[in-house]
């Protein structure tokens, strides 16, 4: 069945629904205080990539001393958010952002302004803040144009090519990298994470992406960091609020270019999350492993 008060945006919260307690199966945003007093679930989907809201003790404890698994589908978007970023980077590093907008203004001839500031992605070093789904999709997609990347996990492991840092390595991290990807999800330990102090230990003219959440990143440092000139530009999906208001700050902050949470988004999305939950539903009949679990 589907249910009437399905939210019309997988970042929505689901609302609380009736037919949620007849349901086995739950594909969606489900309302999570809803979910607790449902007897009958036994596997929960979520239709998105980031879980904030069902990331919960409670929440946890009781899926697990119930044995109902909880998968999301960062399968789906890890693509899509990989290629955005990559698409960012090469953007910044290669100036066309002020070349279309001198095209949409002034037309000025921007050859010595432009061409002999354009740079490679070659041989320079990447920086990913978080290093689930999306940032090995971008490490992938980086190796070929020959970038070093490295990863800042709080527990690190290893990852093939990638050195994975803890916060022990992170301020030099910092100072090195070329390009800083923010792909932290948002939790009570991530909150505000890039403050004024972690802005400031970027090098010179580096570069930052938000592709994760907008409540990782402290915005007036990141606007009072680019305005001063210490970055060279930031390329965010991701801000607070969401819709942006037109007179917000960022808008016109020096560098700084924003698409509208547009990431993650291609024209067959819902085909494949609908492709992904029917594999994960198979798998959950037949008692194969799932696509994507998180507990």
């Amino acid at each position: 069945m589907v249910s009437p008060s399905a939210s019309a945006s997988v970042l929505a919260a689901g609302r609380p629904d009736p037919t949620l307690e007849q349901a086995d199966v739950v594909f969606g945003q489900p309302d999570l205080a809803h979910s607790l007093r449902c007897p009958r679930l036994r596997f929960i989907e979520l239709s998105s990539a980031g879980y904030t809201r069902y990331d919960r003790a409670d929440f946890r404890q009781a899926m697990s001393t119930r044995g109902i698994p909880v998968t999301n589908a960062s399968g789906v978007f890890a693509d899509p958010c990989a290629q955005h970023v990559l698409a960012q980077m090469l953007a910044l590093v290669r100036n066309l952002p002020p070349q279309l907008r001198n095209q949409d203004g002034p037309r000025a001839w921007r050859y010595l302004e432009d061409r002999f500031t354009n740079g490679v992605l070659s041989n320079q070093r990447g920086l990913m803040l978080g290093f689930g789904a999306i940032g090995r999709r971008l490490a992938e997609l980086l190796r070929p144009f020959g970038t070093h990347v490295t990863a800042f996990r709080r527990k690190p492991t290893t990852d093939g090519d990638v050195e994975i840092i803890n916060e022990s390595g992170l301020a030099v991290a910092l100072a090195s990298a070329d390009h800083v990807v923010n792909i932290l999800p948002e939790t009570s330990q991530t909150i505000g994470w890039t403050t004024a102090e972690r802005f400031a230990q970027m090098k010179q003219g580096a570069r930052y992406y938000n592709i994760g959440r907008g409540t990782t990143m402290d915005q007036a440092a990141l606007i009072e960091t680019l305005n001063s000139g210490h970055l060279g530009g930031a390329y965010l999906d991701v801000m607070v609020p969401e819709p942006l208001p037109p007179d917000h700050p960022l808008w016109t902050a020096k560098n700084c270019f924003i698409t509208c949470h547009i990431g993650g988004g291609t024209g067959d999305q819902d085909d494949k999350l609908a492709r992904h939950f029917l594999h994960n539903l198979d798998a959950f009949l037949t008692g194969k492993p799932l696509l994507d679990r998180i507990f």
